[in-house]
């Protein structure tokens, strides 16, 4: 048994590292997830002392503080990071840095209009915010200070996707670590303190506005140092022949991540505004425990779609074919196995780590669990699409997921409470990523094929 035991896992080793571009990725993931692993440890701690300061109750309304200015940032967000890889990737793939110059130039334009034009709606927004999620009217101002935040990231997205490019994600980790760190200090000391809730937001705020600036600076410096002091000055019309082409990515990933917003990314604000900021702060606590499935699984994306991007400029199916392969092996191995452990154990821990008054958190997480874990068995299914040229489709399969997932709110939600959004969120999973996996699948079968022609 334990020599069948080693051969497998002598075998997979190989099967993984015997390719140059699976080390890579690899590497560049375990970067990325030693941060994401900090992050997490110093998240579930913020976590739980803010959980035992606030009680479920103010807890949820920190979940709608937060989740709300997240939420308008991305509406107006067009997913920059993805353009920039996409784009400034393929030129200097080819050796022409100064349209790949321009692309960062143009993206970082678009998204400090976007930045702006969010932190205008948030506080435009907030009373209505406060009302209806909070259900506090009085917390207008928080929701606004809170707001503040995307002004520190005019071009954090551009930031982000330009140190993927130039794989700095050596720099991306230290930077999301300290962030995570400095947070963590500051609700320690409000914790310590028995501060209330304003002190709390202020942490968090603090936190991500420092960890924006960072990222930013970092991105500049790389900025300069491959294209020289004055790459900012490359004309704009050096990209009027890809412009439509440009655009239509940039406004397909926006409309997409609006999609993503309603259907999954706000849920807290779904049930917050539905049944109140009690079962808010139940939900709340189950998707954080949720993620610690996709603790060194979500790094695999950034790290993976750079290199989707090349072989597939380059047509190497097989390498293609090879890293989607080898990544859902390696990613399932990892979350059946936290699923059964969550799974087990997840009542105790919820009890004795974040108090018996949020057990009902627990049938939240188990259905959870189900949809977290088959989004990452096939976590390449965006990146996989749009380094195919087909930014589109995933947006139609989101919309049509995010229709029928909202008409089944209306339905479910008054009779079921909050385990009918945990139940919704699963199907949506399923039901998006399983279309979008089959449909990249598909895709290169048919490439493949056309190649051998």
């Amino acid at each position: 048994m334990l020599s069948s035991t080693y051969a497998w896992a002598r075998d997979l080793y190989f099967r993984l590292f015997q390719n140059p571009l699976i080390r890579r990725i690899i590497t560049n993931s375990g970067y990325l997830f030693s941060a994401t692993g900090i992050s997490a440890l110093m998240s579930m701690l913020q976590g739980i002392l803010a959980a035992r300061l606030l009680g479920p109750s103010l807890f949820g309304v920190l979940g709608a503080i937060t989740t709300f200015a997240s939420t308008v940032n991305r509406f107006a967000s067009f997913r920059m990071n993805e353009l920039v890889v996409r784009y400034v990737g393929h030129y200097q793939e080819n050796g022409d840095s100064r349209r790949a110059a321009a692309v960062f130039k143009a993206a970082s334009y678009l998204e400090m209009g976007g930045s702006l034009l969010a932190f205008a709606l948030i506080w435009w927004l907030a009373p209505v915010g406060a009302r209806f999620f909070a259900h506090d009217a009085s917390l207008a101002i928080w929701f606004r200070i809170y707001g503040s935040i995307v002004l520190a990231n005019l071009i954090s997205e551009s930031a982000t996707g330009l140190l993927q490019i130039f794989d700095r994600f050596r720099a991306i980790a230290m930077i999301t670590a300290m962030q995570s760190v400095i947070t963590l200090a500051l609700i320690a000391v409000a914790y310590f303190s028995n501060a209330g809730l304003a002190a709390i937001v202020v942490a968090y705020m603090l936190g991500k506005i420092i960890g924006a600036l960072a990222f930013t600076g970092t991105a500049l410096w790389q900025a300069r140092s491959s294209w020289g002091p004055g790459w900012w000055r490359v004309p704009l019309r050096l990209l009027a022949s890809e412009r439509r082409s440009l655009v239509t990515f940039a406004f397909s990933t926006n409309i997409s991540g609006t999609v993503s917003l309603i259907a999954k990314d706000s849920e807290v604000l779904w049930v917050a505004g539905f049944l109140g900021t009690t079962q808010a702060g139940y939900y709340k606590l189950a998707l954080a425990l949720s993620n610690l499935l996709q603790l060194p699984v979500s790094p695999l994306p950034k790290a993976t779609y750079p290199e989707l991007a090349r072989e597939i400029a380059r047509r190497n199916w097989e390498n293609v074919r090879y890293v989607l392969r080898q990544g859902s092996r390696l990613s399932a191995a990892y979350s059946i196995a936290t699923t059964l452990a969550l799974g087990l154990f997840g009542r105790w821990l919820i009890s004795r780590v974040y108090g018996a008054e949020y057990l009902p958190s627990y049938p939240a997480l188990i259905i959870l669990l189900v949809g977290f874990t088959f989004v990452n068995i096939f976590y390449w299914n965006r990146v996989a699409l749009l380094s195919l040229s087909r930014p589109v489709f995933p947006t139609i399969v989101n919309f049509v997921g995010m229709v029928i997932k909202v008409a089944a709110i209306l339905l479910l939600v008054p009779a079921y409470g909050y385990l009918a959004f945990a139940v919704l969120l699963t199907g949506y999973y399923i039901f998006t990523v399983g279309i979008a996996a089959a449909r990249v699948l598909l895709d290169l079968r048919a490439r493949m094929a056309y190649s051998f022609d």
